[in-house]
Parts: C-alpha cells; sequence; structure tokens
C-alpha cells in the first residue's frame, strides 16, 4: 500500500468556462439572463449561468470603488482562476481556468491537492485578450455586430466563432510567449530583402485592387503593409491556424507532380490556402474569409487571399467591396505563381548559404527569449519544438515560471533593468530589459558564481545581439 501512496498524478490547466456579458443588456431583475451573450459550455443550466455572471459582475463593481482606473483583472480561488477582460466598453469576456491539480492515493482513496500558485495571471489574461482580438480579426467589433441587427446578430457570430476558438486554446502550454504575442522575423540580406520589396510593388501595381500585403517565409515575416497591432494577430492566425492546415501536401515537395498549366505559362508551384480550389473548373467558388484592420479609426474590411509556393507565402487584402472573380484569381494565379516561385529559391538558397557561413548547431547553446515591444520582434530557442498549432518550451516548467515571474516584475517599472535568479540545481536565469527590449537567458552550468553568469550572457549578447544596445 504504501508504493501506491507514492503515485502522484499531475493534472495540467483546463479550462472550466469562458462567457461574455454586457450589463446594460439587462438591467431589470428578472431579466439578468439578457445580459449573457455567449456562455460555455452551453449544458450549464441557466440559473447557474447567471449566478455565476451576476458573481463576476459583482467582483467587477467590487474593485471599481477601491480603484476606478484600473479595472479587476483576476480572482483566485482555491480551485480556479478567474480572469476578466472589458473587451469593449460594458462588453465584459470572463475565462474561468481550473487550478493545476496534484492527484495523490490516501487509503485508497485519490486526494487532490490544487497548486494555487502556478498559474501566471500575465499569460492568461494576454490569452483572454487575444481571444477577443481574434474574434475582432474575423467578425469586427461586438458594437459593429449589435449595430449590424442587435443582440441577435451578435450572438450568433459570438457561437460561430468561439465555438471552434475554444478548442484551440492549449492552456497548458500556454507561456511568456503568450504575454508577448510577437511576430518571428525572417533575417534576410538586403538584396534578397530588395527582390521582395520589388516584387511586392509590382504585384500590387499589376493587381491594382490590393490594398494591403504581406510576405511571409518559413512561418516567418519578411514584409507587412498592415499595422503592427493588426499584423500581430493575422500572423498568429496564419501560424497557428492556416499554415499548419496545409502542411501535408508541402511535405510531398519537390517530386509531387507539378500542376500542368495553361499552355505558355511557366511551371510553377503557386496555389491558393485561401479560395478557389481548382482554377480550371468554371464552377469553382471564389470566396475568401473577411477580415476587419484599423478597427479603431478608418474601420476596413477585407478579402484575405493567402498565396503560397513552396515556403513562400503571400497575404494580398483587397477591399471587401470588390468581390474577387474567378478571372481575377486566374490572373493572381497566373502572374503570381511563376514569380513566387522563383523568389521562393532565390529566398531558400540565400537561406543556406548565411546558414552554412555562421554555421547553425544542432542544439543552440543558449536558450533564451528575447522580445521587442517597438517592432514586436520575437526570438526564442527556447520554443524549438513545435506541433502545427504550438511552441512547446524545451525547458523545465518551473524555469518557464520564473520568466513569468520576472516579466511581471519589469512591467511594474519603466526603469531598465537586470534580475538574475539562481534556479534549481545549477540553473540560472537571467532577465535584462533595456530601452523597450527584454532578454530572458537560461544557463545551466556546474559550480558557477553570479560574476561568470554575468560574463556568459555579455558573451551571449555580442554573439546574438551584436547590432543591438543592451545597457551593461
Amino acid at each position: 500500500a504504501a508504493g501506491a501512496a507514492g503515485q502522484e498524478k499531475q493534472l495540467a490547466p483546463t479550462l472550466l468556462s469562458f462567457f461574455i456579458y454586457n450589463p446594460k443588456l439587462g438591467p431589470k431583475e428578472g431579466e439578468e439572463e439578457k445580459k449573457i451573450l455567449f456562455y460555455h459550455p452551453n449544458e450549464v443550466e441557466k440559473n447557474e449561468k447567471i449566478r455565476n455572471v451576476g458573481l463576476c459582475e459583482a467582483i467587477v463593481q467590487f474593485n471599481r470603488t477601491f480603484s476606478p482606473t484600473k479595472p479587476a483583472k483576476s480572482l483566485h480561488t482555491q480551485k480556479n482562476r478567474q480572469f476578466f477582460h472589458e473587451a469593449e466598453e460594458n462588453f465584459w469576456m470572463v475565462m474561468v481556468v481550473r487550478n493545476p491539480i496534484i492527484e495523490k492515493h490516501k487509503d485508497g482513496k485519490p486526494v487532490y491537492e490544487y497548486q494555487e500558485e502556478e498559474l501566471l495571471d500575465k499569460v492568461y489574461s494576454s490569452v483572454l485578450q487575444q481571444c477577443y482580438s481574434m474574434y475582432k480579426l474575423f467578425n469586427g467589433t461586438f458594437l459593429k455586430a449589435m449595430e449590424d441587427g442587435g443582440v441577435k446578430v451578435l450572438k450568433e457570430r459570438l457561437e460561430k466563432f468561439f465555438h471552434r476558438y475554444l478548442q484551440t486554446l492549449h492552456l497548458q502550454s500556454c507561456d511568456l510567449l503568450d504575454v508577448f504575442c510577437g511576430i518571428s522575423f525572417f533575417p534576410l540580406d538586403k538584396m534578397t530583402y530588395l527582390k521582395i520589396q520589388s516584387f511586392i510593388n509590382r504585384m500590387e501595381e499589376s493587381l491594382n485592387i490590393v490594398k494591403y500585403t504581406a510576405f511571409l517565409y518559413n512561418d516567418q515575416l519578411i514584409w507587412s503593409g498592415l499595422e503592427q497591432d493588426d499584423m500581430r494577430i493575422l500572423y498568429k492566425y496564419l501560424t497557428t491556424s492556416l499554415f499548419p492546415r496545409h502542411m501535408e501536401p508541402e511535405l510531398a515537395g519537390r517530386d509531387s507532380p507539378i500542376r500542368a498549366e495553361m499552355p505558355g505559362n511557366l511551371q510553377h508551384y503557386g496555389r491558393f490556402l485561401t479560395g478557389p480550389l481548382n482554377l480550371n473548373d468554371p464552377e469553382t467558388k471564389c470566396r475568401f474569409p473577411k477580415i476587419f484592420v484599423n478597427t479603431d479609426d478608418t474601420y476596413e474590411e477585407l478579402h484575405l487571399i493567402v498565396y503560397k509556393a513552396m515556403s513562400a507565402a503571400v497575404c494580398f487584402m483587397i477591399d471587401a467591396s470588390i468581390p474577387p472573380t474567378l478571372e481575377f484569381c486566374r490572373k493572381l494565379d497566373s502572374i503570381v505563381g511563376p514569380q513566387l516561385t522563383v523568389l521562393a529559391s532565390d529566398i531558400c538558397e540565400q537561406y543556406n548559404i548565411n546558414k552554412r557561413i555562421s554555421g547553425a548547431e544542432k542544439e543552440p547553446q543558449f536558450k533564451f527569449i528575447y522580445f521587442n515591444h517597438m517592432n514586436l520582434a520575437e526570438k526564442s530557442t527556447i520554443h524549438m519544438r513545435k506541433t502545427p498549432s504550438v511552441s512547446l518550451a524545451s525547458v523545465h516548467p518551473d524555469l518557464m515560471k520564473i520568466l513569468g515571474d520576472i516579466n511581471s516584475d519589469f512591467s511594474r517599472v519603466d526603469e531598465d533593468e537586470e534580475i538574475i535568479v539562481k534556479a534549481m540545481s545549477d540553473y540560472w536565469v537571467v532577465g535584462k530589459k533595456s530601452d523597450q527590449r527584454e532578454l530572458y537567458v537560461i544557463l545551466n552550468q556546474k559550480n558557477v558564481n553570479l560574476i561568470e553568469v554575468n560574463e556568459e550572457v555579455k558573451k551571449l549578447c555580442a554573439t546574438q545581439f551584436n547590432n543591438i544596445f543592451f545597457l551593461d
């Protein structure tokens, strides 16, 4: 029995509930249900939904008395943690996450211990905010839905979107990268960058209805004409949702038969990731997903055309008032396809040359995360293991938690600072914040002291970030 008692099972954090409400929609007693715009899981009994929403309302109101300018962000309880986000005026989003559990056996019965301090507020608050940003990218604001057709339309849009989106939240593997929600940029030499720039200019000229363009290679961004905040969430959609869904044909690679184009056309590898499946079928539908950008001022509705050749992908965004025709899609295919195929080969060649010069090691010597708040550039050697939709950290969760804690400390002050933490057995964690940039390094060395750790980090800054000024 002693052996059985020692068995512990760890249960990861999970989503318990997620709901959106507006207190102004059901102000009178007996009308509470009208406040609720979306509630997951839907099978919860009506009165319980009303109770849970009422409780959140009360907490938010109660918090207002003490802190009128800073609304409530989270509530910690023994079993779970609740996160609040006022996405638009009076529209509240709430996410309830169950704390991780350690399951032990005592006298043959399971005993649950809730880990109350494990979840990082900042990480999950960011996840909740991204839920809204992603909804807004594809549906526009809550207010817009209300204008389009009142509560009914808003409820339909929320149901349709979140029903699917909530299934893609991997709460157990959320970490510091979710806080940054950054963009990984593809390193390029000037010549190739200019080639891409001129390609984009030529395309925008020949396809004159294109309003914005973005160019990616290997899931990394090279060029974007969108505002940063819009690009950041579009980038997240492309790299975690759209591209992974289209991975399979890509893996067939060069041996897959190139589709024979119309006679006289260069054979190429171009294909639409959104829109028409078969350009030779006159019946094919040219439907593209709609996205909404600049929702704070001009409020633009666009068709998102994603076109890919080998590892290069281009997003063309055109005004939603212009429906793309099959003729337009064929024209795009015949102009963009061949040129993008050539360009993709150029980039690949250049990339391989650079790799040979710099000598790519398999396992990076330093494990680090770098983030620049000004251009949202993010680089991580901690997240090398990628599943199609999630980047998984290759270090112990305790270390990831320390990174999150250091980040929370950084966000409390505006000054530049450095924090060094001696973690478990031979691990050191260093955080540097300097001029809108943050760098987190994890070192694993035996018998080193603070001075040596500092030297190591200086070395890293010199080799990896030689053109970036970190205060020493």
